[in-house]
């Protein structure tokens, strides 16, 4: 199965490098990474996503709690969250094909960001799912290239009961 964990942890060089190391030294696999600043330019939220069984989840977190630059970590898997994803992808169009993307485009609210000669830049931004769809309705266009930034998480906020 495949977890989303958000990590709350202090801005400094090197913090990055042991979570990563903590990861290939013991031979699990990050299927995404994203860091950012916080409000609080002490403090870096990262979003990782991995695989694996109950068993090895529940590893990985104890192991990155041990981690002394980590402040928070919690498995966003199982509560309520919006995730988010950003792609640019870069597609080669004869100038009759044009209205095509456009209108595809415009059915996944993706925006256009370059328009060149034979080629278009796309942007669009969603839930994975939503962005391997789209990518799948292009392909036929021939993709020159794609740039996906990982998924970023956050827990939805408590909703009052009716």
């Amino acid at each position: 199965m495949v977890h989303t964990i958000s990590l709350l942890v202090e801005n400094h060089q090197g913090v990055l490098a042991r979570i990563a190391g903590l990861f290939s030294g013991r031979g699990y696999n990050l299927e995404s990474l994203t860091v950012g600043v916080t409000t609080d330019p002490s403090i870096s939220r990262i979003t990782l996503v991995c695989a694996g069984d109950d068993a090895t989840m529940e590893q990985i977190k104890k192991q990155l709690n041990r981690i002394i630059d980590i402040i928070k970590v919690v498995d966003m898997t199982f509560c309520s969250s919006v995730d988010r994803e950003l792609a640019l992808i870069k597609i080669n169009v004869k100038p009759n094909q044009r209205g095509e993307i456009f209108q595809i485009a415009d059915v996944f609210r993706a925006k256009v960001m370059d328009v060149g000669q034979t080629s278009i830049i796309l942007e669009i931004t969603g839930t994975s799912d939503k962005i391997d769809d789209f990518v799948a309705l292009l392909s036929p266009y021939s993709i020159i290239e794609i740039a996906r930034s990982g998924i970023v998480s956050m827990e939805r906020g408590k909703k009052l009961k009716k």
